[in-house]
């Protein structure tokens, strides 16, 4: 049976097969017998981390322990609001960091990740928080809709994704606004230079 555990770039936590190359930690999302309740999120501290790390072995969804989330790549990761891990990805969490820091101001992680979930949610109750942008001025990495469906711009090009098939054939960047899954301040992060890691199934990489 496949859990429910995997974080769309569109914000919903869904029991979709794809296997994620990232997991993430929102906090303790699921009961006693490992089954997610209403809740998306017990802290603000939305991370991506490795699949392994030290050798460090966890049973799913664990009574008291957090709920390990999936996620397809490292773009749908931030477009669903994560940034990388400080611990298990010191090397790119510093990157990130130094990158916001220049954009930002002087932070660290909890203000950060403050900053991140006021972008990131918006409304009563909390849904994902979308932007308007000019397509063409979106930087690769960034994650947008296109006919209700959600588009990974990589190396110039438009790639649709579907939970069933991941990916499809690359597509021109469409002219004029979109619709933008990836928080602003993300967006900015891209812009200034952070190359997050896409899946390793997608066209050109």
């Amino acid at each position: 049976m496949t859990r429910q555990n995997r974080v769309l770039p569109t914000g919903e936590i869904a029991a979709v097969p794809f296997r994620g190359a990232w997991m993430g930690n929102r906090g303790i999302l699921h009961d006693a017998a490992g089954q997610p309740g209403p809740a998306r999120w017990r802290h603000k501290n939305w991370i991506c981390c490795k699949l392994a790390f030290k050798g460090r072995k966890r049973p799913l969804m664990a009574p008291h322990s957090y709920t390990e989330l999936f996620f397809y790549d490292e773009p749908q990761a931030l477009a669903a609001g994560h940034r990388p891990c400080a611990e298990c990805r010191r090397e790119d969490y510093n990157r990130f960091r130094g990158i916001w820091e220049r954009l930002f101001g002087p932070a660290d992680a909890k203000a950060i990740d403050a900053a991140l979930h006021k972008a990131r949610l918006a409304g009563r109750p909390a849904q994902q928080c979308r932007h308007q942008a000019p397509s063409p001025d979106l930087p690769d990495g960034a994650m947008i809709l296109t006919e209700d469906q959600p588009a990974l711009i990589w190396q110039g090009v438009l790639h649709p994704w579907t939970p069933d098939h991941g990916y499809g054939p690359a597509r021109p960047v469409p002219d004029g606004p979109a619709t933008v899954l990836t928080p602003a301040p993300l967006v900015a992060i891209l812009a200034a230079g952070y190359r997050p890691l896409p899946h390793p199934g997608l066209t050109g990489v």
